[in-house]
């Protein structure tokens, strides 16, 4: 297993950047504890260490778009997408934007238009279905670009592709559970991120995925593992072709 503070960030890139960035690609990013706790407290970010911080604004680098449910937006705490100078110095050189778009995935429209992510410059996406609030949606449509995909809930095979047709193929899901269920209930979950925190959280918490139950499973396989000197442990997993 490589060690991830031998690692320049050159170096770790190359350790979760794909192949062909032109291809659509959707991967799952998110942070557990040894008994599979998602949250402590209702927020992920307990569960997070240095090393998790660094590995987890590499892999935000390498995105095109951020994609979210809204309860995570409110839960965690977001601000606006802004990266730190190397990384948008780095995006720079790759042609790629300053900063990744925030997409944000709501059925009920839940969103405050003063929530802070709407105070950033770069305009965020927020995408929901013909049945969501009429009401909400034109209180959103005035802070952000506002899609409407599917009747009666969220068409995200539709979201995939039309992040596509906007030129932003390299999707970055970071939760929540019930929005990654979804995207493995639709089948389109390319890569899982998992970084596995060294400690034991107890009863209470959910798992890193939720949602209605489905007989549908996907095998993957463990493309690279890295260990960090505060034992917390990262994998990559791809879905096979």
């Amino acid at each position: 297993m490589r060690q991830l503070d031998e690692l320049s960030d050159d170096e770790l890139i190359e350790v979760y950047r794909v192949e062909d960035r032109t291809v659509p690609h959707l991967r799952a990013n998110f942070v557990s504890s040894l008994d599979g706790a998602v949250e402590i407290d209702g927020q992920s970010k307990a569960l997070s260490s240095d090393s998790d911080s660094r590995v987890f604004s590499m892999i935000r680098r390498l995105a095109d778009v951020v994609l979210v449910g809204a309860g995570t937006i409110r839960d965690e705490g977001y601000t606006p997408l802004r990266l730190s100078a190397a990384s948008r110095e780095w995006r720079k050189a790759n042609d790629l934007a300053e900063n990744p778009t925030l997409a944000v995935v709501s059925s009920r429209l839940e969103l405050s238009p003063v929530n802070p992510i709407f105070k950033s410059a770069e305009r965020p996406i927020v995408i929901t279905h013909e049945a969501s609030p009429p009401d909400r949606r034109e209180a959103l449509a005035e802070v952000a670009d506002l899609v409407v995909l599917g009747d009666s809930e969220v068409d995200l095979q539709a979201v995939v592709e039309e992040f596509a047709a906007r030129g932003m193929p390299q999707i970055l899901c970071e939760g929540g559970p019930h929005l990654l269920g979804a995207l493995t209930a639709a089948d389109l979950v390319d890569e899982f991120c998992l970084a596995l925190a060294p400690l034991l959280a107890g009863p209470g918490s959910g798992r890193v995925t939720a949602g209605v139950p489905t007989t549908l499973t996907r095998q993957l396989r463990l493309a690279t593992s890295l260990g960090a000197s505060d034992d917390y442990l990262f994998f990559r997993y791809l879905r096979e072709s």
